[in-house]
């Protein structure tokens, strides 16, 4: 068993980082932006910090549960999400904008949906 006050946190971090990336990237129409002004470049250095936050309370997370939490939910590819987090810390200069504007747009919508549902649970 894991200690469900400290996992609930965890998920209200990563529900809070979601919020952030959203919301920087709310303005951004497409990876272009991202990619053609300082402003951009400003955007993705936020995004991608957050990202890094992100997998690395989901890496918390599963350590904390000992792995017997994430497995229950298989939607998110929580893999991915840890790996992304590496390879931004570790291999910045690497970044494949539109890789970082496709997961903004496509995977964090449902995964935000999931920590709700995760927290509910919990709670």
């Amino acid at each position: 068993m894991f200690d469900k006050e400290i996992a609930v946190d965890s998920l209200y971090k990563i529900s809070k980082a979601i919020d952030t990336i959203q919301e920087r990237a709310s303005v951004v129409c497409d990876v272009d932006e991202l990619l053609s002004s300082p402003d951009g470049a400003m955007r993705l250095d936020a995004i991608c910090m957050n990202l890094i936050a992100l997998g690395e309370a989901v890496k918390g997370l599963d350590k904390l549960t000992n792995g017997e939490l994430l497995p229950k939910y298989p939607e998110v590819y929580w893999g991915g999400v840890m790996r992304m987090r590496d390879k931004i810390a570790h291999h910045y200069f690497e970044i494949d904008a539109e890789v970082v504007f496709m997961t903004i747009k496509e995977d964090l919508p449902p995964m935000k949906s999931t920590i709700n549902q995760m927290i509910s649970d919990i709670l």
